[in-house]
Order: structure tokens, then C-alpha cells, then sequence
């Protein structure tokens, strides 16, 4: 990943064997400013499996952004690349170098087997037909958000104020003061 990725991209990338990453780029892991977008891209098999279940929900429910050294950290990212190492010439190098790797043969059937068995214990269509059910709430149930912040996002509206779960100190009004005041610092 040479550029900062949403959701959708963040979950892409863990569909690879190798994850590598620049470390200028800023990940953003979660749906929930979609107007609590589920989401798809086989993230509830995917996630888990590189992160682990709790730190899964952690990440999807945070709404927070992530720099690579968490994601690598925690497992969303195998390498952390930058300058030089980002050079087109450099990835192909490096991606040449890891297929004639002696290694690499055993790579692939490990990675057969693990596959095969995550396949039996629950197939890859059930975390489909699961995300799809839920995401069908967000675009036919009665919450309208989704739909307003896919306008927003389409349109390019910028947000009006810094999301709560960013700026977390507006949560916590004095209580004399009326909702919807500002005071100055």
C-alpha cells in the first residue's frame, strides 16, 4: 500500500499473501463513519485471522485511524516500507526474490492446507452471506445514515466538526452549559 486506504482497502490488502506498506500512509480500518456502513469484503473472515477477535472488534469499532507501526503491530501489515524501498524496481525485486525462494514452494501448500481448513470449519460464501445481510439493514432497514453519509461522501460535503470519537472532550459538556454552546478555550 503506497497510500493511505479506507475499509474497503485496508480489508483488500489482507487478502494477500504479504502485506507491505509505505510508512507515510495513514489506514483507516472501520466503516462506521459510513453511517455505520457493516461492510463486506470478507473483513469478518480476514481480520480476525491477521489481527485476532478482540483486537478485530477493537479496530472496527474505534473509528479511529491507524499509522503502520499499530498495523504492523497488530498484525495488518507484514512490512513496513519507505524511500527507495517504495521504487517500482525495488517491489519487483523484492517480490522476484520472495517467489524463487527455496521456501516458497512450502509457502504456498501451507497456506493450501490452512485455507483448506478454514474452508471446512466455515466456508468463505457464509462470511459473505453474512456481511450481505447485514449490510442490507444499512441500505433497506429504517437508519438513514447510511444514506446521508453516502451523499456526503459522494458530494464531497467535509464533515462540520471534528467527529466525537476523534474530539471525545466535546462528549463532556459542563453541566450548566446548554447542548450546542460553544465556549472559547
Amino acid at each position: 500500500m503506497r497510500g493511505n486506504a479506507g475499509a474497503g482497502g485496508v480489508f483488500l490488502s489482507l487478502a494477500a499473501d504479504e502485506v507491505w506498506a509505505s510508512d507515510q500512509i495513514v489506514l483507516n480500518p472501520h466503516y462506521k463513519d459510513m453511517g455505520n456502513l457493516y461492510g463486506s469484503e470478507y473483513w469478518t473472515y480476514l481480520l480476525p485471522r491477521r489481527a485476532g477477535a478482540a483486537n478485530a472488534t477493537r479496530i472496527t469499532q474505534c473509528r479511529l485511524p491507524m499509522g503502520v507501526a499499530e498495523a504492523r503491530r497488530l498484525g495488518i501489515v507484514d512490512r513496513v516500507l519507505s524511500g527507495e524501498e517504495l521504487a517500482d524496481i525495488s517491489l519487483v525485486q523484492r517480490g522476484a526474490t520472495m517467489a524463487s525462494d527455496a521456501g516458497f514452494a512450502m509457502r504456498l501448500a501451507a497456506k493450501r492446507q490452512r485455507r483448506a481448513a478454514d474452508e471446512a470449519e466455515k466456508p468463505l460464501q457464509s462470511y459473505r452471506d453474512e456481511e450481505l445481510r447485514r449490510m442490507k439493514l444499512n441500505f433497506y432497514g429504517f437508519d438513514p445514515s447510511y444514506h446521508v453519509a453516502r451523499y456526503n461522501f459522494i458530494h464531497k460535503v467535509p464533515k462540520s466538526r471534528t467527529p466525537l470519537t476523534i474530539a471525545g472532550h466535546r462528549s463532556r459538556r459542563a453541566p450548566d452549559r446548554p447542548v450546542g454552546m460553544v465556549v472559547p478555550p
